[in-house]
């Protein structure tokens, strides 16, 4: 196993550290603001940033360490960007529904 060269360890560090402050500003995002809808959209794009900075991380460590260029963490970036924004519309899409039936009005005609 060879030590890889101290601008890199000084990099994959601070894309770390990048990492674990962006979860923690997620996380404060989740405890302070007021409703779901609100709460939806902070940790989103924080946490995002968070899993990209992780796996820039992880390429670089894996790709000196190896020798040559390592893409498997790319693939997380990929799944999250895909799957990301479909999580969010679903969640989006039921809470708006739950809100809609719980304020509705139970006698209206045409409703059962």
């Amino acid at each position: 196993m060879t030590p890889l060269p101290l601008w890199a360890e000084i990099l994959v560090g601070a894309l770390l550290l990048l990492s674990g402050v962006l979860a923690l500003i997620s996380a404060l995002g989740l405890h302070r603001l007021p409703n779901f809808f609100s709460r939806m959209h902070a940790p989103a794009i924080t946490a995002a940033l968070g899993v990209w900075a992780v796996a820039l991380a992880s390429i670089l460590y894996f790709s000196l360490h190896h020798g040559r260029l390592e893409l498997q963490s790319w693939l997380i970036i990929l799944l999250l960007a895909v799957t990301a924004p479909v999580t969010t519309t679903l969640l989006a899409r039921a809470a708006l529904f739950r809100k809609r039936t719980e304020t509705e009005p139970k006698d209206r005609p045409g409703t059962m």
